[in-house]
């Protein structure tokens, strides 16, 4: 990045100042921030790293905004989003990391951003998320924001604009491709994802996507075309994600089955080596090695038929294997 008194080229097709008194919002719930700023530095590498060296090299970022929460109506946002984590935590027991907040991004238009700073999400996100994993707002992991820069609509000077936003994820659900949800499946959750142990979607249903997202961020930037036309096909990316080649179960869905057959002191076990593979501290292959250890594989097999729908004899199978 050139010094930010200066000039630079961000569209494909011309140039453009991207000096510190250009404005690219209309909305004075954005501020610039400057390129000096360690946010700035963190998101602005994040986001390129995380895009890969092909296209990452590729982007150029113009500018950063902080999302402002100076108005009342701003300030009760804040407030709201931080009722619900606190709700989340008191309904844990207190823990805290039961609210399970992650980062994620947003890809929109330019027009989209404003509205959304200005009034929160609507029924416009929902149907730019689309309905292959249910009806709700599909943001993306910050460590897998691919398909939200496929989102961001280039605008009329050949940049693209999307949202860093705070979610408050919680108890999170496996959504199946071609989901007809539009709520969670049951009191035992508050969002999905596509995949539980590699999720390249968060998704937060219609009725929760204005009290557990909360914009923090607008990165404005520009990226050749040609570059993403190198990446796979957003189908064909979700679809090497969720669809195995032998009988499976998400991990999520596994720990509650088991704890309906396995005494307390080993579903701690295996809550807690779940809990360090999701912390980085092991790997899936050894989170699968210890799980098997102490399960064993006739009964992990009993319940991944029986949630196949296989038959009712392998759940009273693995009821069996289990005593």
């Amino acid at each position: 990045m050139e010094n930010s008194d200066q000039d630079s080229t961000v569209s494909d097709s011309g140039s453009c100042s991207s000096g510190p008194d250009r404005r690219f919002f209309r909305t004075n719930e954005l501020e610039r921030i400057d390129e000096g700023e360690r946010a700035y530095e963190l998101i602005e590498r994040r986001f390129k790293g995380c895009l890969g060296c092909d296209v990452g090299e590729k982007v150029t970022v113009a500018a950063i905004h902080r999302r402002v929460y100076g108005s009342w109506a701003g300030q009760a946002k804040v407030r709201a989003y931080g009722i619900y984590a606190k709700a989340m935590a008191e309904i844990s027991g207190g823990d805290g990391n039961a609210r399970n907040e992650k980062f994620g991004w947003f890809g929109t238009t330019k027009e989209d951003v404003e509205r959304i700073v200005e009034y929160g999400f609507g029924e416009t996100e929902v149907a730019m998320s689309g309905r292959r994993f249910g009806s709700g707002v599909h943001l993306s992991p910050v460590c897998y924001p691919v398909d939200s820069v496929r989102s961001a609509m280039v605008d009329e000077e050949g940049l693209r604009h999307i949202l860093l936003c705070r979610v408050l994820m919680g108890r999170m659900e496996t959504i199946r491709v071609c989901s007809q949800q539009s709520n969670p499946s049951s009191g035992e959750f508050d969002s999905g994802v596509d995949n539980a142990l590699c999720p390249k979607k968060y998704i937060v249903w219609s009725t929760k996507m204005n009290t557990h997202i909360l914009p923090e961020y607008a990165i404005t930037f520009s990226v050749p075309a040609a570059s993403l036309r190198g990446l796979p096909p957003r189908n064909e990316i979700e679809d090497r994600i969720k669809v195995p080649n032998s009988p499976w179960m998400a991990f999520p869905d596994l720990i509650l089955a088991l704890a309906k057959l396995l005494p307390p002191h080993i579903m701690s076990v295996i809550s807690k080596f779940h809990k360090d593979y999701m912390e980085r501290k092991i790997s899936r292959h050894e989170l699968i090695q210890k799980v098997r250890q102490l399960t064993g594989d006739k009964l992990l097999v009993a319940l991944i038929k029986s949630r196949r729908g296989a038959t009712t004899q392998d759940l009273k199978g693995a009821r069996r294997i289990a005593n």
